[in-house]
């Protein structure tokens, strides 16, 4: 069955663009289930770069249709305003899907999300403040709205009144705050959606459709594993499950349906945001790692947290999704250190321990246990197979494989869209 998910198996920030962008030529559906515009890709085609946030990375590929499911959250204005963005640069964004149950972004989730974090001061969560949290929130209080209420102004109106009842009173009893009109949320959402309508459909029934045909569906997380709400390092989560299991419920499709799933890892870590981080490091190492990796945030801009490669993560990763391939990338970014350090287990109150705690408070004490990995100094980023790279880098590849717990089926050894090893493919 030619239904694949792929999703981050850290903190997000892996590459997932590149590996769906790689992918995209060969599949003819590519989907987003879960997250909305606190996401970033970036794909770099040929000379140019592209920095999606929510559109799926599969909008950059001729051939095949991009889906944004139902377990997006949607904002109208940033989704508008990328869809202008890639058109002026040439690209053809008219294959585009939309969930119609999707939930929409509204402003008074995102006023809601900034006021919250700057009055959790010490105490935030680390949010892009882009109203993704308070729009989960509204969809599991059941006051959310969705994509097809654009459709139906009566029923827009007394759903916006409704949810508006009880932030206003917050927003000015708590945060002191100026109340938000309904009547202005209304009209600037039904601003959107004649230009929105041409998109919208019911993904779910093409989606299985296109399965049951024999077609290629490629589902694509958003953040990472160590995000996921319900298996992450909560509370310093997204609100929503980049896990495989999101795939599902984000897209409409069966368990049974899915044939493969692929977990994408840097060839170190990276975190963007609060929460524990075991092998975050504050020297020149990490400092180096943040540099050449270019590690900043696409949506956010802010500079992402570096540390060593973390195993414990990676079997976790391979635990809780069911891990059958991962896509390492990055590589690239450690040539030039002697030794590398890789964390191999954590010491929390002086015992050895192998896999990823489940209680918060363990985690975060959690130290690492560093087994240490030769380097190489030469450039790999010509390499077109695993024999190319240097003989340590061969080694560096198979420990990681080993500690992770499923196979390394793909390298990225540079930026580049070609510059991927391909050991085992992902289609076959």
């Amino acid at each position: 069955m030619p239904a694949l998910v792929l999703l981050g198996a850290q903190w997000g920030d892996e590459g997932k663009g590149k590996a769906t962008d790689l992918l995209g030529g060969s599949v003819d559906y590519v989907v987003r289930y879960q997250g909305g515009n606190n996401a970033g890709h970036t794909v770099v085609v040929g000379d140019q770069k592209y920095a999606l946030h929510l559109l799926p990375s599969g909008i950059l590929s001729p051939g095949c249709t991009p889906v944004i499911g139902n377990g997006v959250v949607v904002d109208p204005a940033v989704l508008l305003s990328e869809l202008s963005g890639l058109n002026d640069r040439g690209v053809d964004t008219s294959k585009l899907l939309i969930s119609g149950n999707a939930h929409l972004i509204t402003p008074y989730h995102t006023t809601v999300d900034k006021v919250t974090e700057r009055f959790l001061g010490k105490r935030k969560i680390g949010t892009t403040g882009r109203g993704i949290g308070p729009t989960y929130a509204d969809k599991i209080n059941r006051v959310g709205i969705r994509v097809q209420d654009l459709y139906d102004e009566s029923i827009l109106e007394q759903k916006v009144e409704a949810a508006l009842d009880f932030k206003n009173q917050i927003l000015a009893k708590l945060y002191n705050r100026r109340a938000i009109e309904a009547g202005q949320i209304v009209e600037e959402l039904l601003g959107y959606a004649e230009q929105i309508k041409p998109y919208v459909a019911d993904t779910t029934l093409i989606l299985n459709n296109a399965i049951d045909e024999g077609k290629v569906v490629l589902f694509e997380g958003g953040q990472g594993t160590l995000l996921d709400v319900d298996h992450g390092t909560y509370p310093f989560v997204t609100s929503s499950n980049p896990t495989a299991g999101g795939a599902c419920t984000g897209a409409g499709v069966g368990p049974t349906k899915i044939s493969r799933v692929i977990g994408i890892l840097k060839a170190y870590t990276t975190r963007v945001g609060a929460g524990p981080f075991p092998t975050e490091l504050f020297d020149k190492d990490g400092e180096a790692l943040r540099t050449i990796g270019g590690e900043r945030g696409v949506t956010t801009g802010r500079d992402r947290r570096c540390g060593w490669f973390d195993a414990v993560i990676a079997r976790y990763a391979t635990r809780v999704n069911g891990l059958t391939d991962f896509f390492l990338t990055k590589l690239d970014v450690l040539t030039g250190w002697e030794q590398i350090p890789v964390c191999v287990a954590y010491e929390i109150d002086g015992k050895r321990v192998e896999e990823l705690p489940y209680s918060q408070s363990d985690f975060h004490h959690a130290k690492p246990i560093y087994e240490m990995l030769p380097g190489w100094s030469e450039d790999i980023t010509k390499a077109k197979t695993f024999s190319d790279l240097p003989k340590n880098a061969q080694a560096y590849v198979k420990a990681l494989e080993e500690m992770s717990g499923a196979p390394i089926s793909a390298i990225g050894v540079g930026p580049g869209r070609t510059e991927t090893i391909e050991i085992n493919s992902f289609l076959s």
